[in-house]
């Protein structure tokens, strides 16, 4: 696949919320967040990261988003999911208002996921799980590297 003119697909598990994106992300964001542990019902959640431009909703009917207000910043993040089936399909940040973050495991296809091939950052380590292991060549951050 070619990276710089590929078109990756996703969606729910139903399949009635459906995305494409023109070119693969910016980079990998593994969340350690305790919101984000929550959201997931898992360690920590994790994000590809797309200009926001990028990223076409093919049909949003079924897109529902849920707003948090973040206790430490002020400001807000957007968790999107089906209202059909509850996926999670991504995040929209107030701090950053032109990219979007879409949920690594609603990809349909993972083959393109080559982490020696795309930046992976680790945010909020300061509330990992013991469980969760970060490899020692990542960027890594104990809060969110715009804190």
């Amino acid at each position: 696949m070619d990276r710089e003119t590929s078109t990756l697909t996703g969606g729910c598990v139903c399949g009635k919320v459906r995305y494409r994106t023109d070119g693969p992300p910016l980079r990998i964001t593994v969340c350690h967040c305790t919101w984000c542990q929550r959201r997931t019902g898992t360690a920590f959640g994790t994000e590809c990261v797309f200009p926001i431009d990028r990223v076409t909703v093919v049909d949003s009917s079924f897109m529902r988003s849920y707003r948090h207000r973040s206790d430490l910043s002020g400001r807000w993040v957007e968790q999107d999911f089906c209202a059909e089936c509850g996926s999670n399909i991504g995040l929209r940040l107030e701090a950053v208002p032109d990219i979007r973050s879409l949920s690594i495991g609603s990809f349909d296809d993972k083959e393109w996921l080559d982490a020696t091939s795309l930046p992976v950052r680790h945010v909020f380590t300061r509330s990992k799980l013991p469980l969760a292991a970060i490899p020692a060549d990542v960027d890594r951050h104990e809060m969110h590297f715009r804190a």
